[in-house]
């Protein structure tokens, strides 16, 4: 490289790099250790995308729930240290898209569709819902009633959890096809931006933690031909 071409190229990183420390935002210095536990739910939802890439549900489906664990972890954490942040709230709703919404229209996509139009479909509400849920949680927060917190329609966790019990229903109910398993997650994906009230308790975290645990076993049970 030449010094009038080095030259040049460092004018134009120059120009084009913020200088006022004002406007400057260091990404990795806003990370806690809250959202570096997000992060290594993105790694193992991504992981849960690629099996089923690969045409491997039901470990997929492994992968998945690890993501829901870190997933839970990261907020336990941030309550646990007092770091939570709005910053660290973006994190999350970002790492929710794919540990949750990804994984959960690649597994109607491969496994359950009938046909490329129902997935383009179920694919599309499902990504639009979720989005747009996603959008107004980050912009609205968490509603109060009662001292009580809860979240501004259903969840992406709430529609992931719906895709897998269609899931299992496809794989051990005969008369369960890719039709009946678009129409249910169709007519649920409006529910993220309804008006429902979905309470953030211990007992609605206990109920997700038994979910997951009872699809945990039946994806085993299937992967080893145990059903």
């Amino acid at each position: 490289m030449t010094g009038e071409l080095r030259e040049a190229i460092r004018g134009v990183w120059a120009d084009r790099r913020v200088t006022d420390t004002g406007d400057r935002t260091n990404v990795f210095r806003q990370l806690t250790g809250a959202d570096y536990i997000s992060l290594a739910a993105l790694l193992v939802g991504w992981g849960s995308a690629l099996l089923l890439v690969r045409g491997e549900p039901n470990l997929a489906l492994l992968a998945m729930f690890g993501a829901f664990v870190l997933d839970k972890a990261d907020g336990w954490y941030a309550r646990r240290t007092g770091s939570s942040s709005p910053f660290g709230r973006q994190v999350d709703s970002f790492i929710d898209i794919f540990a949750y919404l990804v994984p959960a229209v690649l597994l109607y996509h491969t496994v359950l569709a009938p046909n490329d139009l129902a997935s383009l479909i179920v694919g599309f509400l499902v990504f639009a819902f979720g989005g747009l849920r996603l959008v107004r949680h980050n912009s609205e927060g968490f509603g109060s009633d009662g001292g009580a917190s809860y979240y501004h329609g259903t969840t992406v966790v709430h529609t992931n959890l719906v895709v897998v019990g269609t899931y299992f229903l496809w794989a051990l109910v005969p008369v369960w096809n890719g039709w009946l398993a678009g129409l249910v997650v169709a007519a649920v994906c409006p529910l993220m931006v309804s008006d429902y009230k979905a309470y953030k308790t211990d007992v609605s975290h206990v109920l997700a933690a038994l979910g997951a645990a009872v699809a945990t076993a039946l994806a085993l049970a299937l992967e080893f031909g145990y059903l």
